[in-house]
């Protein structure tokens, strides 16, 4: 049976998705490359704002249209809003967050899956999946990637008054490790691992006795031989300076993604996150003592109920300050269900618009200063794109360890292959270099 698989929104469900990928391929089916090929399709669906939703609903119909006789969602969006998902073109079945990582099981047991139409397929036998793959091979289309996403945490038990999310995936619930070393032993060639969650840094908190994120990151560096071990976003009150000290190994990417969401303090608290500007600054200053030359970005909400000029002002100059190496500016989307949604003096669209555009400059420059601190250096590069261009060579584009995108011309294929590089200019969003001879 042909599948295609697609998803909306964070790094979460892209693990998600790649699991169902290898799961799928270990039963003997065939992932696709276009909506049009597939028998089914499964995606997985986002509601962190109104674009999110927007997004899905806007796949969902697109893949209708290229004619795959059968869709079956989950994630966020298809959760929150399953009866409205019942009703989109194509829908057979939505599969709620609590039920996904039992998905693929599901769907192939399901009655409404037509067995003997796909008897002479090649494929094997639809029946539950159990045990772990052989291997990851990057899904088809879209989500071709070198990188590989590994679910360790789901669910969120923080309260904070904007989001949504952790109303659609439910309280925290962590991984044994066992199981995330399980996949990472199946993902033969992969350099590099991304460990994701909705709040990965509360991974082990309800394990009895609890654990913390670095015994799992102490783990995986021990018990596996990845290149590349790289973490998806944490929440700045789940790390301190003892974490830190895990960076020693060079095999942990020098790169940290912390949220701070509004570098005003009063917006802060109307938000519920639990930092302050001084004590998130003072976070920072640890990390770069630690760990010269890392990456931090971060996440941005503009336009939250209640800022005024005064506060937005004392946000970006918060912002402008720190120099973060790059992030996400969010225009704030008022969600259903959420405490921030029913707050006074929300913000007009046209100025919450507005005040993200002036954020996105910011974070540009600093973004811009910190790519420029690396130009004649010499660095490992992980090639994530390779494209045959008319001169007979490549146009290869990749990630250092500190999250530098980088471009460059190369008369071989080095596809999922590291190489030291040196970087020469800034161009905009990415760096320019050459490949060292090996």
């Amino acid at each position: 049976m042909k599948f295609y698989l697609d998803t909306v929104g964070c790094r979460l469900n892209q693990a998600e998705i790649e699991r169902y990928a290898n799961q799928l391929r270990s039963r003997g089916h065939e992932l696709v490359a276009s909506p049009g090929e597939a028998d089914l399709a499964v995606i997985n669906t986002c509601a962190v704002t109104n674009a999110a939703e927007s997004d899905s609903r806007q796949k969902i119909r697109s893949i209708s249209r290229a004619g795959t006789p059968q869709i079956v969602v989950t994630g966020c969006w298809s959760t929150l809003k399953m009866e409205e998902s019942t009703r989109l073109p194509g829908i057979h079945r939505v599969v709620p967050n609590m039920d996904k990582d039992e998905l693929v099981s599901i769907l192939l047991m399901d009655e409404f899956v037509d067995q003997t139409k796909h008897a002479d397929s090649g494929s094997k036998p639809f029946e539950r999946i159990g045990g772990r793959t052989e291997s990851r091979v990057p899904i088809p289309g879209p989500r071709l990637k070198t990188r590989s996403f590994i679910k360790a945490q789901d669910g969120c038990n923080s309260s904070c008054t904007y989001c949504v999310t952790r109303l659609a995936r439910g309280p925290t619930r962590s991984r044994p490790i066992s199981d995330i070393l399980d996949d990472i032993h199946g993902l033969s060639g992969s350099k590099e691992i991304i460990l994701t969650g909705v709040h990965l840094g509360a991974w082990g908190e309800d394990f009895s006795p609890p654990q913390h994120l670095g015994h799992l990151v102490q783990a995986i560096l021990r018990y596996s031989d990845v290149p590349r071990l790289r973490l998806s976003s944490l929440e700045p009150w789940d790390v301190d300076e003892e974490f830190f000290q895990l960076w020693e190994n060079p095999r942990l990417c020098k790169h940290l993604h912390l949220p701070l969401q509004s570098g005003c303090s009063a917006t802060l608290q109307r938000m519920a996150r639990k930092t302050t500007p001084e004590a998130y600054a003072e976070l920072i200053r640890k990390i770069r003592s630690i760990i010269p030359q890392i990456a931090i970005t971060t996440d941005i909400i503009t336009g939250f109920p209640g800022e005024n000029e005064i506060e937005f002002q004392e946000s970006l100059d918060f912002v402008r300050g720190l120099q973060f190496a790059g992030g996400h500016v969010f225009t704030y989307s008022p969600r259903p269900g959420t405490l921030a949604a029913c707050m006074p003096n929300q913000v007009p669209y046209p100025v919450r618009k507005g005040r993200n555009a002036l954020m996105q400059s910011v974070i540009r420059e600093a973004s811009y200063s910190y790519k420029s601190n690396f130009v004649n250096s010499v660095m490992p590069v992980l090639w994530e794109r390779a494209i045959a261009t008319n001169s007979k060579g490549f146009s290869l584009s990749g990630l250092t360890s500190n999250y530098l995108k980088v471009e460059t011309l190369a008369p071989s294929n080095y596809w999922n292959q590291i190489t030291s590089v040196h970087l020469t200019s800034v161009e905009d969003s990415h760096m320019l270099g050459r490949i060292i001879d090996q």
